[in-house]
């Protein structure tokens, strides 16, 4: 989808260090979003209100606090770096339904999210918000790849974190 949208728009190739973290979270939400949506509507159709109170669930500040809490040991410096900035940048919105520290690491969060995106560097994206979805699910590295599965699907079908 992304080249065909720089081919159709005749968009030009995005320095994503040159961007301020906001901007990184701005594009890192949509982004995200967009990749629960896939996951939640690949389990089947279902009624537009049911899929997005499963998304908000996955979307909302405390659930990604927990998921970059999770997993910054996995990120690499420059990750790390990025996720430093978009925390600590100052919003103009305030936080709903979250601390302000979890909606700052939350901020942080969506900033790596959107400053892979940016840099096309999907398969990346795609493990941190999957490694995500594992701690918020519960897993452990022990479990068996199954169970590992079978709970993220539970997450992304609504159940509460």
């Amino acid at each position: 989808m992304n080249e065909a949208l720089y081919k159709e728009f005749n968009l030009p190739e995005f320095e994503a260090d040159q961007y301020p973290p906001l901007d990184l979270a701005y594009i890192g939400d949509c982004a995200y979003e967009l990749v629960i949506r896939t996951c939640i509507l690949s389990e089947g159709a279902s009624a537009v209100d049911k899929l997005n109170r499963r998304a908000s669930n996955l979307a909302k500040a405390v659930t990604q606090a927990k998921m970059v809490t999770g997993i910054m040991d996995l990120l690499t410096e420059e990750e790390q770096g990025i996720y430093r900035r978009g925390r600590n940048a100052k919003s103009y919105s305030p936080a709903k339904n979250a601390t302000l520290g979890e909606y700052h690491k939350a901020t942080g969060f969506e900033a790596v999210i959107g400053w892979l995106y940016l840099k096309k560097e999907y398969a990346r994206m795609f493990e941190i918000i999957h490694k995500g979805f594992e701690i918020v699910a519960g897993c452990d590295k022990d479990d068996p790849e199954q169970a590992k599965e079978q709970r993220i699907e539970n997450v992304t079908a609504g159940e509460e974190l």
